[in-house]
């Protein structure tokens, strides 16, 4: 669970921040200012990320590791290194006429990730030329008065499979890196921010980018930090207390199932979380089945906005700092999508107070369309003209005087906001109940929820009125499912009473999330994400005062998949205007995570849209799904949707994207073309040299969906095929 316990002594300036920040937080009237031996006035840690307002990453440079290969070819890293690691991955050497383009673009910040592990001896000792390198290149953002972040990055002695048990053998090699890092700059004034790690996690194991499992590996990293903060503030540097240290979670990810194992040091004002946030992903990087590039829908929007308010509620509503060290989206010639993106983005983070550093690793040439994080050449030191519109964006939006910096930085309080008194509602169960979700069956819970048996309910007995849970531990959600415990469905709280530990949720909401018929309606049950102490769950009257509702963003409809043969396809009728284009998808809940079959089609001449999705990849264990409209939904409807038989006409020639009716590489040219520069080749087939519906779906050759959905994977696959790798490009039956 998240610990923090701290008061903060704010230090007040005669800044704009001061100004801009009494919108949203009271202030003490009287100002405390002080300053270094020096006279140099000392910041506080929201005033420091304030003034970082918005980083570049160095990526691929200070980072990067040498490689060799063997007497068999095979190319391996070795353990030790010179200076030529810094163009291993190929880009130039970093200069200060490198740096002088970024801030000359308004950029505040720079964050140089650097690799150390080829520069240590025996001892871990870093070599002198390698760490004399890395102060120069210090040197060329901090004498331009500009603020950075260094770190330990790309270490393969921290992100191992054994992480779990490594931390004898880590922890005196990180600590003797940050021991010399530390003296190097120990005169160096706040401009100078350290970052403890980069994403530590178990490498190479299922898990190893999307979770801690067991949670204990986020232990390992608390202790670990615990070590660097206790090392930096012991120093002898006149800014051994007031250097502002960033501490990741696991993997420095955003999730808030991850963030709430992270632990930060009691009493101590200048610690900033440091997260990674390419969010969401199958927007930013994703180019697997589920990615989609080509706009910026409203169901990223929501996903984008989930994040962020995780972020906020967590950890910026407590008073403690936040910096999202690497943010991004690659290039998959959709520029205007990737402005909308970084429109929201950078409008949110400013008004929640959180400096952003966007990941730049130069990769214009890269195959891997995934990190083609593409902004400027280094070389020339020129703006990639589809690249540079979006990083106008963010200086803009920076530049709005607007949009207040951090004018929203604590969550909504809902102080006119008023309830039936807690002890006063109709009690629906009584605790105390030990919910861990990572228990199955164990007494008070099944799966971190309280016993479906005595959750028993009926929808007018809530109708209209909010429901409370007292606890402590991780905020519970409240569920909701029928007699078979199925269309199971999570409520979040919408205001949270911390001091007195309720969380109320409203109906009208779950009504919304629920989206079947209200009679099925037959449990509910607190649910945890972690582990949650339910005292009791209370049924109260409807609230009193103004709760806004959070605007829709995307239409849902439940779908019953449980009787249908998975052998058909699903016909859901769309009716609105004509040329409307709808996004959306068929979303269902795999083995592990929410999977979605995406379509992108237009409304015809007739006001109609049929959209056609084969069930096939659908596992028949799934009972149930969501069909989504994500674009236009406001003016669109989904009227009806029935099961019709999956056909495809037996003479098809699978991979003829071009529809000439022979596969020849064009037609592979024609995909990559597609994703890479969406503007001129995109996929709605509204010209020539676009791929149309019949073509999209002749192309999905690599593990097909059926529904026309390619990656660079079908182009690989139809050049296979045209190579005599594979013997047919026809989807294999089923």
């Amino acid at each position: 669970m998240f610990e923090k316990s701290k008061t903060i002594k704010r230090i007040v300036s005669l800044s704009a921040a001061a100004v801009c920040m009494l919108a949203s937080f009271k202030l003490s009237p009287y100002k405390v200012i002080e300053t270094d031996a020096e006279g140099n006035t000392i910041l506080t840690a929201f005033e420091i990320t304030e003034n970082m307002q918005i980083g570049w990453n160095l990526g691929n440079t200070m980072d990067a590791t040498a490689s060799l290969e063997d007497e068999d070819g095979n190319s391996y890293v070795p353990e030790h290194a010179g200076l030529e690691t810094e163009t291993a991955w190929g880009q130039p050497k970093a200069s200060q006429e490198i740096i002088d383009a970024i801030k000359a673009k308004g950029f505040n910040s720079v964050r140089i990730p650097t690799t150390w592990f080829q520069h240590l001896d025996e001892n871990n000792n870093i070599d002198p030329e390698w760490l004399a390198r890395v102060h120069e290149v210090v040197d060329y953002a901090y004498k331009r008065d500009m603020y950075v972040i260094i770190n330990v990055h790309h270490e393969n002695w921290i992100n191992r499979s054994d992480l779990l048990t490594a931390y004898d053998e880590i922890q005196p090699r990180l600590m003797k890196i940050w021991e010399q890092v530390n003296e190097e700059f120990k005169d160096y004034d706040q401009h100078l921010v350290f970052e403890c790690m980069n994403e530590p996690r178990a490498a190479g194991t299922d898990w190893e980018w999307w979770s801690a499992t067991p949670p204990a590996e986020s232990e390992v990293i608390n202790k670990l930090e615990a070590d660097f903060v206790k090392l930096i503030r012991e120093s002898d540097s006149p800014y051994a207390k007031t250097r502002l240290l960033m501490l990741p979670g696991y993997v420095a990810s955003a999730d808030v199932n991850i963030i709430s194992d992270l632990v930060l040091p009691e009493d101590d004002d200048y610690i900033a979380v440091s997260v990674h946030a390419y969010t969401p992903y199958n927007f930013t990087m994703n180019t697997g089945k589920d990615g989609y590039h080509d706009e910026w829908t409203a169901s990223f929007s929501k996903d984008l906005a989930i994040t962020l308010d995780n972020l906020r509620d967590t950890f910026l509503d407590k008073d403690i700092p936040v910096v999202i060290g690497e943010f991004g989206s690659s290039n998959f010639g959709n520029t205007q999508a990737r402005i909308d993106w970084a429109t929201q983005y950078l409008t949110t983070t400013k008004k929640y107070g959180i400096p952003c550093f966007l990941w730049d690793n130069d990769a214009r040439t890269n195959k891997d369309m995934a990190e083609r994080h593409d902004y400027m050449d280094r070389r020339t030191l020129e703006w990639y003209e589809d690249s540079v519109q979006v990083v106008d964006t963010m200086m803009n939006i920076i530049a709005d005087d607007s949009i207040v910096w951090g004018s929203e930085r604590h969550k909504p309080t809902y102080e006119n906001v008023t309830h039936q008194a807690y002890e006063d509602g109709e009690v629906f169960l009584e605790g105390p109940y030990e919910l861990d979700a990572s228990k199955d069956n164990e007494a008070g819970g099944w799966k971190g929820s309280t016993p479906g048996g005595e959750g028993e309910v009926s929808w007018d007995k809530v109708d209209g009125k909010e429901v409370a849970i007292k606890f402590t531990g991780t905020t519970p959600k409240l569920a909701f499912s029928d007699e078979k415990y199925g269309n199971w469905t999570e409520v979040a709280p919408y205001m949270v009473d911390e001091e007195n530990g309720i969380a109320y949720y409203l109906m009208s909401q779950a009504k919304e999330l629920w989206g079947l018929d209200t009679a099925l309606v037959a449990h509910m049950q607190a649910k945890t994400t972690k582990t949650t102490n339910v005292d009791s769950i209370v049924i109260l009257d409807a609230p009193k005062g103004d709760i806004p509702e959070p605007e829709p963003t995307a239409e849902i409809h439940k779908i019953v998949l449980s009787d249908i043969d998975r052998s058909a396809s699903l016909q859901f009728t769309i009716e609105g205007p004509a040329g409307t284009k709808v996004k959306g998808a068929l979303g269902y809940m795999g083995a592990k995570d929410w999977e979605q079959i995406p379509y992108s089609e237009v409304v015809g001449e007739d006001g109609k849209l049929i959209v056609t999705i084969p069930l096939a990849d659908i596992p028949e264990t799934v009972a149930q799904g969501e069909f989504q409209i994500w674009d236009n939904f406001n003016i669109v409807e989904m009227t009806s949707y029935k099961t019709v038989e999956t056909s495809q006409p037996d003479d098809t020639v699978w991979g003829d994207t071009d529809g000439d009716g022979v596969v020849k590489m064009n037609d592979a040219v024609l995909i990559m073309q597609s994703l890479s520069n969406a503007d001129r080749f995109g996929l709605d087939g509204t010209e020539e040299t676009h791929i149309t519906k019949e073509g999209q779906i002749r192309a999905d050759v690599y593990e097909p969906t059926g529904n026309g959905s390619i990656t660079p994977q079908d182009a690989l696959r139809i050049q296979e095929f045209l190579l005599k790798k594979v013997a047919s490009l026809a989807p294999a039956a089923k």
